[in-house]
């Protein structure tokens, strides 16, 4: 196993988890249930990480965590709904106005 990324919280670790998923990316989430801990552990030691069942996905990973981020910190770029030409953010991934697909 190799540890592939620390996440800042439980949901965010579920969420890149999904996109892992998504890509047939064999992973594992450790401290799950950690943040309960949190004031009797070093709240360091309570971030979920995302562990990688296989080294060889290092690669695929790691471009699917950088995607993640930039759409994360706004850096993504927006994009205009087919279905009703309404502009949308980077980061979303369905139309705000009519939930069409980003497509």
């Amino acid at each position: 196993m190799k540890k592939l990324y620390t996440a800042a919280d439980l949901q965010q670790a579920y969420l890149l988890s999904h996109l892992l998923e998504q890509a047939g990316i064999a992973h594992y989430i450790s401290n799950e249930n950690l943040q309960g801990g949190v004031g009797e552990l070093p709240f360091t030691h309570t971030y979920p990480t995302l562990w990688l069942f296989d080294e060889t996905d290092v690669k695929r990973a790691t471009a699917i965590i950088g995607v993640f981020e930039r759409a994360a910190t706004g850096q993504g770029n927006g994009w205009r709904c087919a279905a009703c030409g309404e502009d949308n953010p980077g980061t979303f991934e369905t139309c705000w106005k009519c939930g069409g697909d980003r497509g």
